[in-house]
């Protein structure tokens, strides 16, 4: 599956703002009523945990290690694998046990909780307890429910003392500006959305680092989409061992990942 998740999709972002805004809190008692129901359903399927293992010259991605190999049909069990099974981690997030990140999650009108480049998506900044501080079209949010599956993007290194130890009142302070009172200025779907909270709130950071300002096609390209494409080849892989139990690929296919780093390092 290809994500194309640029610019012009951020709109869909702002639908989901808009959302958040317009049924926030019916959604909020909605969420607490619906445990074990469809939304949480979705998530739960993306929780299962991928177990990966090589043999025969294949990788072999499953639920579960089996008895015997799925391509060659040799037994397993007790016998020396070419490397020990492992778990695939999750590219999912608990963004409530984040701290000082920007996480992009499912708008509450999202009910297949799906994170396409066409799907309505929400974003919001962490504090460094978990309160994510969302834009809506009533003003800023400062939720303690409602992200415990989401994407995250690391904003901020841990050995930036000076920067976490202040994180918070930079949050609040930010929040509390006139641009995000819908007194003074309204909700706009375009040009004025939860990513516009969020972009200009990293751009202060930056600048106070002595960083230049990302744009967002920059930001984007370069912290958003390669999360968006391991969450897409995560939930196809899922969705296919769901169905047929089994995922083989040749040894020279690699899952791989990037290693991530935060949008302030230096």
């Amino acid at each position: 599956m290809t994500i194309r998740l640029t610019p012009e999709h951020l709109i869909g972002w702002s639908r989901g703002c808009n959302q958040r805004g317009r049924r926030g809190e019916e959604a909020k008692e909605r969420r607490r009523k619906r445990s074990g129901t469809d939304c949480r359903a979705a998530e739960e399927e993306m929780e299962q945990s991928v177990i990966h293992l090589s043999h025969c010259q294949k990788e072999i991605f499953c639920f579960a290690v089996p008895e015997v190999c799925p391509s060659c049909g040799e037994e397993l069990k007790g016998r020396r694998l070419q490397e020990a099974p492992v778990s695939l981690p999750s590219p999912f997030t608990d963004g409530h046990k984040t701290s000082c990140c920007l996480l992009v999650a499912p708008a509450h009108n999202n009910q297949d909780r799906d994170f396409t480049g066409t799907s309505d998506l929400h974003t919001g900044i962490s504090n460094t307890k978990g309160v994510v501080y969302n834009y809506t079209q009533d003003g800023v949010r400062r939720d303690q429910i409602g992200w415990s599956h989401c994407i995250s993007v690391p904003l901020v290194r841990p050995d930036m003392f000076h920067l976490l130890a202040q994180w918070d009142q930079y949050l609040e302070t930010f929040s509390e500006g006139p641009a995000w009172d819908p007194v003074w200025q309204k909700f706009h779907e375009e040009d004025h959305n939860c990513f516009s909270f969020c972009l200009q709130f990293l751009n202060g950071i930056l600048a106070m680092e002595g960083h230049g300002a990302l744009s967002r096609d920059d930001f984007t390209r370069c912290f958003i989409l390669p999360r968006m494409r391991r969450v897409s080849k995560y939930t196809t892989l899922i969705r296919h061992l769901q169905e047929h139990q089994y995922y083989l690929a040749d040894r020279q296919e690699t899952l791989g990942d990037r290693q991530e780093e935060s949008v302030t390092n230096s």
